[in-house]
């Protein structure tokens, strides 16, 4: 969690007094910025996202795909790295990607939690093949 503290009296009011960022929001931050590259079919490895798809059918345990799966962040007082683990779609450049989520997510996080990024480390997991049969597609088949 980081932590951002005002200055004394004299300071402008919006600094007066702390502000808190729970690390969870800058993994979502993360995860949604990465998501929204082309390029980019799923966060996280086949086997997370397999757990997460069944954990998704139990009542009770949440709606829709986790936003953090895949990402996962350190976070200091002014400065957060980050690791990220995607599944890239058959036929685009995976460095291409790579420099685009890697773009989008240090410019989404800076802008909306005001830490420096100072790394985003991405592990490609997996390529989507165009005749694989996607876990949703599936799971709609099956209901």
């Amino acid at each position: 969690m980081t932590e951002n503290t005002g200055g004394k009296h004299g300071s402008a009011p919006g600094s007066r007094g702390r502000t808190t960022i729970a690390d969870v929001v800058v993994e979502k931050i993360a995860g949604m910025a990465a998501r929204d590259v082309p390029g980019v079919h799923a966060l996280g490895s086949g086997f997370a996202r397999s757990m997460g798809s069944m954990r998704e059918r139990i009542p009770g345990a949440g709606s829709g795909r986790s936003v953090t799966r895949g990402v996962s962040v350190e976070v200091g007082e002014v400065q957060a790295a980050i690791d990220l683990e995607i599944v890239v779609d058959y036929g685009v450049s995976i460095t291409d990607v790579a420099s685009d989520v890697r773009e989008n997510v240090i410019s989404a996080v800076e802008r909306m939690a005001g830490l420096e990024v100072v790394e985003v480390n991405i592990a490609v997991s997996d390529v989507k093949l165009p005749d694989e049969e996607d876990e949703e597609e599936e799971r709609q088949r099956v209901q």
